[in-house]
């Protein structure tokens, strides 16, 4: 039984390499991670100062 649950990890292993690699994998990984970042502080600082006007009222 501990033989066939191995052999079924490796299996799903090798299947979840293959659609990670297919959906793009982490070829550019550094790149998006920082435009995303860089949206992501963008969007925070148009939206701090409605914040701070709101909080003077």
């Amino acid at each position: 039984m501990g033989i066939l649950n191995f052999i079924l990890v490796i299996i799903a292993l090798i299947i979840a390499i293959l659609a990670f690699q297919r959906t793009g994998g982490i070829k550019d990984l550094k790149k998006n991670t920082a435009e995303l970042l860089a949206k992501v502080e963008k969007k925070m600082r148009e939206e701090a100062p409605d914040v701070k006007e709101e909080n003077k009222h």
